[in-house]
């Protein structure tokens, strides 16, 4: 079962690095599948059609992540 998965970027907040093929890896708040938007860490290829493994957050577990870093 090979399931499309629809993606909307809202807004590019950070690019982190960028590796010697173009890549970069990027915080983003990206909206999945129509659902509610997340903060969204992961690779993306220069023209965002493509996208490596990544992680996401609520906006909850951004904030426990913003006090943990900032301890």
């Amino acid at each position: 079962m090979n399931q499309k998965i629809s993606f909307e970027i809202l807004e590019e907040l950070a690019v982190l690095s960028e590796n010697t093929k173009g890549w970069s890896k990027e915080l983003n708040l990206v909206r999945w599948n129509e659902n509610p938007p997340k903060f969204d860490i992961r690779e993306w290829s220069p023209d965002h059609e493509k996208m490596g493994k990544g992680i996401t957050f609520t906006n909850e577990e951004m904030d426990v992540l913003k006090q943990f870093l900032n301890t």
